[in-house]
């Protein structure tokens, strides 16, 4: 799909027969169509830029509806979105929405010659479709401006713990790490890719900031020299979650306006993130540092120089992240108290139009009873939506797992870990699918009552049981 959106609002119009400062330039890329359930990653070209060469100073990026308002984000949110110019990436936004800002004097150079390209993944928890826009206002000054003059050029460098990726994601499983309770990925798991940047000219960077998933608390961008090292920032996630580091209302720290650091031909860069895998495991985890590099450019050497400053949040708590989950609903049963029912065909227990066959806690009837399964024995999932390009998963939550959805409830913390990943199918490397529309229950499970959720769609609960040997 060819970009459509309008340029809908350029405030303080650009004004070119006269001197002018940063104009606000703000876009919105849409309608786009987010069928029931999506949760897949959408290339497409991107025809909404500026008019004029000119030189970008800062990237505030959001999502709205038609009528402005913004969605929930337990409802549909923007999981990513990567801005490409010339196939490269320029800017990027996750859910924690970051303003990127060009230190005084700074800019991204623009040319209407380029070509723009937008990378985004929405994220529809709900079975009802809906049409969004991804919004993004540009600080924006034109070449015929006075102050372009003077104005030194930055370049974005992309430093992902994944390296270059269309999706590139990693589980922080419980249990995992050091024992302060975190996993620091790459460097707490033997047999990660490790991924940096070597430093082609002298310059400096000049700026920088982390992205991460819910449960994420730091990401640290780290120069090694001369086989020694040093870090220059750590970008630390700021929950404004009352129950802490395990939703989306969160803001990251970026470095501030006079942050520099002087970089020389051969050095290398390299990031990576710090989980908390003591209250629940994270799968499909981001850690990313887009980082501002300016050729040529000057700064202390951070081998002589402590760079490594506190950073600042670029916003406070957003309203759409006020639905945070885990009340007591009344309306879902505890599957802890509900009598079991055997499972026929096999063990196959079938996940259609967002409902789990057997066990679902939404359902009614002998349909809401667990699944029993003889201890020794294997249940099988099966996906019936993956035809439809909605994906599922069973991932294990703590029981009765039956409180109100919201971005902090449920989560993936059973008392035993299982996850079945995204059962559905796509282009491997490009979506979040496993390529497979089964997954089985994990063996050795001890008798009793476990119950899971759907990461993808966490309004949908379900439970099964597995019965000691003698009762079967």
């Amino acid at each position: 799909m060819i970009a459509r959106g309008l340029l809908a609002l350029v405030v303080g119009m650009l004004a070119f027969a006269s001197p002018a400062a940063a104009e606000t330039l703000h876009f919105e890329y849409g309608p786009i169509t987010i069928a029931p359930g999506q949760n897949t990653i959408e290339i497409e070209e991107n025809a909404l830029k500026p008019p004029v060469d000119g030189w970008i100073t800062s990237f505030k990026p959001n999502l709205v509806y038609a009528d402005g308002t913004v969605p929930r984000v337990d409802v549909i949110h923007l999981h990513h979105g990567v801005w490409l110019k010339n196939l490269a990436p320029l800017f990027a936004a996750g859910e924690e929405k970051t303003t990127f800002a060009a230190p005084p004097g700074h800019g991204w150079r623009y040319l209407t010659t380029d070509r723009w390209h937008m990378n985004h993944m929405i994220h529809n928890l709900t079975p009802t479709p809906a049409k969004v826009s991804i919004t993004y206002d540009l600080e924006f000054v034109p070449d015929t401006a006075p102050e372009a003059a003077g104005m030194q050029e930055i370049q974005t460098v992309w430093l992902d713990v994944m390296g270059i990726s269309a999706y590139p994601v990693f589980d922080a499983q419980r249990g995992k790490g050091g024992r302060d309770g975190r996993l620091t990925y790459p460097d707490e798991v033997a047999d990660a890719p490790r991924h940096s940047w070597t430093v082609t000219e002298d310059g400096a960077l000049v700026g920088t900031a982390g992205h991460l998933h819910p449960g994420g608390l730091w990401t640290d961008m780290t120069l090694t020299r001369d086989g020694r090292s040093t870090r220059l920032f750590r970008s630390k996630a700021v929950y404004f979650e009352p129950a802490g580091a395990v939703s989306w209302d969160v803001a990251m720290t970026a470095t501030p306006p006079d942050w520099r650091v002087g970089l020389r031909k051969g050095d290398v860069i390299s990031v990576s993130g710090t989980y908390d895998t003591k209250r629940a495991s994270w799968y499909e985890s981001m850690a990313i540092m887009p980082a501002m590099f300016d050729p040529g450019g000057t700064g202390p050497d951070p081998f002589v120089t402590d760079v490594d400053v506190p950073g600042q949040v670029t916003h406070g708590h957003l309203e759409e992240n006020d639905e945070h989950g885990g009340e007591a609903w009344g309306a879902l049963p505890d599957p802890r108290r509900m009598l079991a029912r055997t499972v026929g065909g096999g063990g196959k227990v079938a996940i259609q139009g967002f409902l789990y066959g057997q066990g679902d806690l939404n359902n009614s009837g002998r349909r809401a009873r667990p699944a029993r399964v003889g201890q020794g024995r294997r249940l099988t999932f099966v996906n019936r939506d993956a035809s439809r390009t909605i994906y599922h998963t069973v991932t294990a939550c703590r029981a009765p797992c039956n409180r109100s959805t919201g971005i902090a409830y449920p989560l993936a913390n059973g008392p035993v870990d299982f996850d079945s990943g995204e059962l559905g199918f796509g282009p491997r490397g490009f979506t979040a699918a496993a390529n497979r529309a089964t997954w089985k229950t994990p063996r050795g499970l001890k008798p009793g009552t476990y119950t899971y959720f759907c990461r993808v769609h966490p309004f949908m609960r379900g439970a099964f049981k597995v019965a000691s040997r003698a009762r079967r």
